[in-house]
């Protein structure tokens, strides 16, 4: 029967970070576009007695977190919208069921409902519905307190370590998948363009079904609007390009190039199919009434 001692022997899984990972290409495509790599449960902690020492701020959010099986299962929908509108997009600890209700796998994620998603698509079988804590605001230590209290309970009661939690198991334990490098619109500031800057932007939303004009690359948003653009649009699954209109060295020129194109004054800016669609605003609320899905397929 295996024990809680057994824990430091159990495969924990590394967060998943869908819109943050620090693997990413730093070599581009040429296109002549160059290419480059370049929250929830709030947790109101009760004042501490000045006389004892506070308790460790991970210990904390794992007490706060309700336990494993006090936590709703929810069923795992079908289409990528309904998903994203039935699991949050936060950080946290969740659990996954298979289709007669078995523990199969207890993971953390930095996205929950990309995490899901993500297992939907490669063990559909194995990923029928799931349990959900959210943290709030964690650090790496905090979501491993929060996944080993769930996996502690787990084990208490049953006397064994979710399948997919075995060690040598790589059924969801997965290697995040390398980041699109960011495309560049110009070999260089130093170097002459033959063709202007606007027909270049037309070629590129035009070329390509899904084009991200953001702040940063996608691997380092670099404000808080484009950090959320790039989050739903991994979270949907969707293949899309992405340039960083901050980068004026072989961008330079394109922020006040593109709000003429597109007469549209901020960014981030998001093309589908040619046509604008508008910035975070806009794409967060087709987000959340399940519309993405059926835009993309277009």
């Amino acid at each position: 029967m295996a024990t809680i001692n057994h824990l430091s022997s159990i495969q924990t899984p590394s967060p998943s970070i869908p819109f943050l990972s620090p693997h990413y290409s730093r070599n581009a495509p040429n296109l002549f576009f160059n290419s480059q790599s370049k929250p929830s449960l709030t947790f109101h902690l009760a004042p501490v007695n000045p006389h004892k020492p506070p308790k460790p701020r991970a210990s904390v959010i794992a007490l706060a977190l309700r336990s494993l099986s006090e936590t709703d299962l929810v069923a795992v929908p079908e289409s990528a919208d309904q998903l994203a509108g039935s699991f949050p997009s936060e950080c946290g600890v969740y659990a996954v069921f298979d289709g007669n209700g078995e523990l199969q796998f207890v993971g953390l994620s930095r996205n929950i409902a990309a995490s899901v998603l993500a297992h939907r698509k490669s063990v559909p079988e194995l990923c029928q519905s799931v349990k959900v804590g959210v943290v709030d605001e964690p650090d790496r230590t905090a979501l491993t307190e929060a996944w080993k209290s769930w996996m502690e309970e787990h084990i208490k009661v049953t006397g064994k370590v979710p399948p997919g939690n075995e060690s040598g198991n790589a059924t969801w334990i997965r290697q995040p998948p390398k980041k699109k490098p960011d495309l560049r619109l110009t070999p260089g500031r130093h170097v002459e363009l033959t063709v202007p800057l606007g027909q270049l932007i037309d070629r590129l939303v035009k070329e390509n079904k899904v084009v991200a004009f953001i702040k940063g690359s996608r691997s380092a948003p670099l404000c808080g609007f484009s950090q959320r653009v790039v989050g739903i649009l991994e979270s949907q699954g969707v293949d899309y390009e992405s340039v960083d209109v901050l980068d004026e060295e072989y961008n330079q020129g394109l922020r006040e190039t593109l709000k003429q194109y597109s007469n549209w004054p901020t960014f981030p800016q998001i093309f589908v199919n040619g046509e604008l669609v508008g910035g975070c605003d806009i794409l967060t609320s087709m987000h959340e009434k399940g519309e993405l899905a059926s835009l993309f397929k277009k």
